[in-house]
């Protein structure tokens, strides 16, 4: 028995171990009290089996979703290369829209175009922020929050099933179009999509508006475009690529703003740690008498 060792439990293995269903009183299962006094080898076995199986199932999952991202990079790489959807740089979609009068397709989520958009440019979002607020929704924004949520500012979003009927009502298929979203990789799989029906003449902007400089494009929106991504207490504090960069260009008196939030921030959680621990006294005190 001390040369066995549990295997590590993590958060989704714990939620998994719950949510399985307790045998009935009646039933001819022994409970895990018994097992454990009876056959104590036995009831470790079963239990590092049923983690393991869980474990195995949660990477499997885990590697399904590589390997689907790996096939789309392949596919996405493959389209590129044999000319279906041709590349351009944020200062060549620039040029594009102003001398040739091409239409942009924005397939950004309404977090990021609320804060940004290229002037005159065509909103069709290829995923949307999930609003709802079913259990299986709220699970993934839980599951979205926690693992990282709170600190990049991404939303829960789902697929937009009528993206292709919207988009097809706005352009001709014959129609030359530019796609982008903030970063790239939405776009292209716009494109993809775009693409299969039936759209010929299709452009991608490499590195999506992230990549745009101030001069590229023609913007609206309260933030420069490089902005309209980010979120989270990662943006409250000034902590991202686009804002540092940002610091750098403009110096001290735009570091010192975020440098006060940071130290806000320390304040604040020590304000909250302290008044919790007079709560506990004050409830002791209470229980005491």
């Amino acid at each position: 028995m001390a040369s066995l060792a549990f295997p590590s439990l993590n958060s989704l293995t714990i939620s998994c171990l719950h949510s399985q269903k307790a045998p009935s009183l009646n039933s001819s299962i022994p409970t895990p009290s018994i097992l454990t006094f009876k056959h104590p080898t036995v009831t470790l076995h079963r239990f590092q089996c049923g983690v393991i199986r869980m474990q195995a199932g949660e990477e499997d999952f885990e590697l399904k979703q590589m390997r689907d991202m790996a096939a789309a990079k392949k596919r996405w790489d493959a389209m590129i290369r044999e000319g279906k959807v041709k590349i351009l740089t944020p200062r060549e979609a620039g040029y594009a829209i102003q001398l040739s009068n091409k239409p942009l397709l924005d397939v950004r989520p309404s977090s990021e175009r609320e804060k940004a958009w290229v002037k005159g440019s065509t909103w069709v979002p290829i995923f949307e922020v999930d609003n709802k607020f079913d259990v299986g929704t709220l699970s993934r924004k839980a599951t979205n929050f926690v693992m990282g949520g709170w600190w990049s500012g991404v939303p829960t979003l789902s697929y937009d099933s009528q993206f292709l009927s919207k988009v097809e009502e706005k352009f001709s298929k014959d129609a030359e179009l530019i796609v982008t979203c903030q970063k790239g990789l939405r776009s292209l799989a716009a494109c993809e999509l775009l693409c299969n029906a039936g759209y010929k003449n299709l452009f991608w902007v490499q590195g999506g508006l992230e990549a745009a400089e101030e001069e590229d494009l023609a913007r609206e929106g309260t933030q420069p475009l490089k902005f309209a991504g980010i979120g989270g207490l990662s943006e409250f504090l000034g902590w991202t690529d686009q804002q540092r960069a940002q610091a750098a260009r403009e110096g001290w008196g735009y570091r010192l703003l975020y440098s006060i939030r940071l130290v806000g921030v320390f304040v604040v959680a020590d304000a909250l740690f302290i008044g919790a621990q007079q709560v506990g006294h004050y409830l002791q005190d209470i229980r005491s008498h």
